[in-house]
């Protein structure tokens, strides 16, 4: 049986925290920042996790058990 190998790309753009939750980078905040709200990029700087709905695919694409944020 060959070994289960993670998905690379995936493993690039997501970190695993301490306890188990898997923390990701947000879209839209790499540039053309001057029409985007104050508010908005505030928001962008607070830690983002990956929700209950998606835990499951991220883990089957790592092959670990994952716990979602709870928010």
């Amino acid at each position: 049986m060959p070994k289960l190998k993670p998905n690379k790309s995936l493993m690039k753009r997501i970190r695993i925290t301490a306890k188990g939750k898997v923390k990701i980078g947000r879209s839209l905040e790499g540039h053309l920042l001057s029409n985007k709200s104050g508010k908005l990029m505030r928001s962008y700087r607070e830690p983002n996790y990956v929700g209950s709905a998606d835990i499951k695919r991220v883990g089957a694409m790592l092959h670990k058990r994952l716990k979602a944020s709870g928010r």
